[in-house]
């Protein structure tokens, strides 16, 4: 079974798109898309540095449009990867890249609503100093309680050992003055405490638009940041990534599903490695679990014929999405 995800903020990193943009096609596409997101994607995928790139209103957008053009590369007929894949996921924005890769928003739809989600995340982080910080290690209740003593979120749950905590600048300072036992801590280079309520009016903003997008009912089910839910609405997927906004990421609890799934093979989309990295330390006891980090375009022969291994024929496939049907009803 095959699970293809995409990742989120931060795995960006300067020069990443240049082998892709080699390719005529996947340059077009790009210029098409930066002409929907407001910002060149070229440019930012390939000259601009990693403070440049660390900025939301730039990260968002050039993620989610790199999980748009390299998928294409991957399955050039769309309906190839609909009785291949079994679900999709991403992580935080990275959830508007699987959407369209489910067939649940188009490719227009997810790079407006990111160039608003990356300018209202921006602007809400800009009314107070927020950040994020990495706790690994140690136990998660000792964890957990200590983020709670100190007044912080945990905002991303990446499966044992990495707990993501964020709030004020000066929380995290106290953090760092009182870390939980056994936990090495380590500060993010993101502008602001995303998924906190810090980020409540972003949430806001996306709403009103959302309410104007047409989804489309998926073709594959996608597995949701809220709670590992296997979701095959597009209404809901929608209405699940603008809520994420301002609400943890439970990626502990996606791979859970991923393992309750059968999954044997995990494709990460590129900047890939994070995602892929995570799930080696957390489904490690997974029997026959592979993952592939699709990072450059010399892969793709490679990344197909590692889909076709773990893909299910059609006909399963099919059977998959009835079964996720009742499961999300």
């Amino acid at each position: 079974m095959l699970v293809i995800v995409a990742p989120g903020q931060g795995a960006q990193t300067p020069g990443f798109l240049s082998p892709w943009l080699e390719s005529p096609t996947v340059a077009s596409r790009l210029a098409w898309l930066s002409a929907v997101a407001g910002i060149d994607l070229a440019h930012h995928g390939t000259e601009s540095d990693a403070e440049t790139i660390r900025d939301t209103r730039i990260a968002q957008p050039l993620l989610v449009a790199t999980a748009l053009v390299t998928a294409l590369e991957l399955f050039p007929h769309p309906s190839d990867a609909v009785g291949t894949v079994g679900a999709v996921a991403g992580h935080s924005v990275g959830e508007l890249g699987a959407a369209v890769g489910a067939g649940a928003l188009t490719a227009e739809q997810a790079m407006v609503l990111v160039r608003e989600r990356g300018n209202a995340m921006a602007e809400a982080a800009a009314v107070t100093p927020t950040g994020m910080t990495a706790v690994l290690g140690g136990v998660r209740d000792d964890v957990l309680a200590t983020l709670e003593r100190h007044g912080l979120t945990p905002a991303n749950d990446n499966g044992p050992g990495q707990i993501v905590a964020a709030g004020t600048l000066e929380q995290l300072a106290a953090l760092a003055e009182d870390p939980p036992a056994k936990a090495r801590l380590m500060p993010l280079s993101v502008a602001g405490a995303f998924h906190t309520e810090h980020m409540a009016p972003a949430v806001g903003h996306i709403t009103g638009l959302a309410e104007a997008v047409s989804t489309r009912a998926p073709k594959i089910p996608m597995i949701s940041n809220r709670d590992g839910a296997l979701v095959d609405d597009g209404g809901e997927i929608l209405q699940r990534i603008v809520g994420q906004i301002a609400s943890p990421v439970r990626w502990d609890l996606c791979m859970t599903a991923m393992a309750d799934l059968g999954v044997t093979g995990i494709l990460e989309m590129p900047p890939a490695g994070t995602l892929t990295g995570i799930a080696k330390r957390a489904l490690k006891g997974l029997e026959g679990l592979e993952t592939f980090a699709l990072k450059t375009p010399d892969q793709l022969e490679d990344a197909r014929a590692f889909c076709a291994k773990h893909g299910a024929p059609a006909d399963t496939a099919d059977q998959s999405s009835q079964s996720s049907q009742g499961a999300a009803s």
